[in-house]
């Protein structure tokens, strides 16, 4: 994979208040940097949301429109969502974590992927514009939850 970039941030909520909300692919448009939209394109072999289920998104990167499809590879609430795409413009796999943290939840996204061929010699270009995206999803979680502004 040419890019390996994992953020993380305490968030001053519970763990499952945290995730609950930050595993649930209708509000990834509402904190994620570049979705449009996200809509639940395959459900989980149980139904609904859980291993197995895809959800496609729309987002922009880098002023280009892209779509996506992320097959759920692992789905443990309240601390784990492991998705890896099945379509889309580049191989990624994104995780999703929370764990309990004095002061709240260590939320963490860690992305690996990216392009090959000549495009990887973009990857360190690629790699600081993803970790900015991450560490601006995990602002905006936070903000979202707690209805604080400005960066804290």
């Amino acid at each position: 994979m040419a890019i390996d970039v994992t953020v993380r941030r305490v968030i001053p909520l519970p763990p499952g208040q945290v995730a609950a909300y930050a595993m649930d692919w209708r509000h990834d448009a509402e904190w994620t940097q570049g979705i449009r939209t996200a809509e639940l394109t395959r459900p989980a072999d149980g139904g609904g949301f859980g291993v197995g289920a895809e959800v496609t998104r729309t987002a922009y990167f880098l002023t280009r429109r892209i779509h996506y499809v992320l097959r759920v590879a692992a789905y443990e609430p309240p601390r784990l969502l492991d998705m890896t795409s099945v379509a889309g413009p580049m191989p990624m796999h994104v995780t999703y974590s929370f764990e309990p943290h004095p002061r709240g939840t260590q939320a963490r996204i860690r992305v690996r992927g990216g392009p090959g061929g000549l495009f990887r010699l973009a990857a360190p270009l690629l790699a600081r514009q993803v970790r900015a995206s991450l560490t601006k999803d995990l602002r905006d979680l936070e903000r979202r939850l707690t209805g604080r502004e400005g960066d804290t």
